[in-house]
């Protein structure tokens, strides 16, 4: 099978699965992991942390519910498929698991899996696992405008409402700070369009 003809089955399966997974009934306010299911509106970018180097760009975007429910029914319904075929027990909320993508507009450009970091409540973490998404993963090179993508694992307590930083190599960035706001006023949205559909 082709590269591109395995990319594409890639794909179709995760749009499969996401297909699959119809939004729930809207439950009750109540913590951000509990947030009723189909009514946000954000985009992935609006969610994700962004890192750029002179070669590669990094986007890392948290699968964690209290994150992915703030985001429009397609995107949240495709994330959340993601977490549905590659959690382990115990992770079928998304909580620890990020979806990590490298970028390049330059081809054959080498990345580093293990140089993504996260830095919360003062403690920097290394990723406990890794689970490819693409084919050629593996092989750590990125084809111009193809990204590379696979779920991370980090087995650490990470805390999503407070600072956040992303590390790659000798770079960071701590944008989730001005991420953050945007999640939390969607997420009183969220709840409140859902009392709105339940009224």
């Amino acid at each position: 099978m082709s590269r591109r003809r395995a990319v594409v089955a890639v794909a179709g399966t995760v749009a499969l699965i996401s297909c699959t997974i119809a939004p729930g009934p809207a439950g009750p306010a109540g913590p951000a992991g509990s947030l009723p299911s189909g009514y946000g509106t954000l985009r992935q970018e609006d969610v994700s942390l962004t890192l750029a180097t002179e070669d590669l760009r990094l986007m890392v975007t948290p699968l964690d519910p209290s994150v992915v429910r703030v985001t429009a029914p397609d995107t949240e319904r495709r994330l959340s498929g993601l977490v549905a075929a590659h959690a382990l027990p115990g992770e079928s909320d998304g909580s620890g698991l990020f979806l990590v993508q490298f970028f390049s507009d330059r081809p054959d450009i080498r990345f580093e899996p293990d140089e993504v970091q996260l830095t919360s409540q003062g403690f920097r973490m290394r990723p406990s696992g890794v689970i490819p998404l693409t084919p050629s993963w593996g092989e750590h090179r990125l084809r111009q405008r193809e990204p590379e993508m696979a779920i991370y694992r980090f087995a650490g307590s990470i805390d999503l409402d407070s600072d956040l930083v992303l590390s790659y190599g000798l770079r960071d960035t701590s944008q989730w700070g001005s991420i953050l706001p945007r999640v939390q006023a969607e997420r009183a949205r969220v709840r409140s369009r859902a009392a709105a559909a339940r009224s």
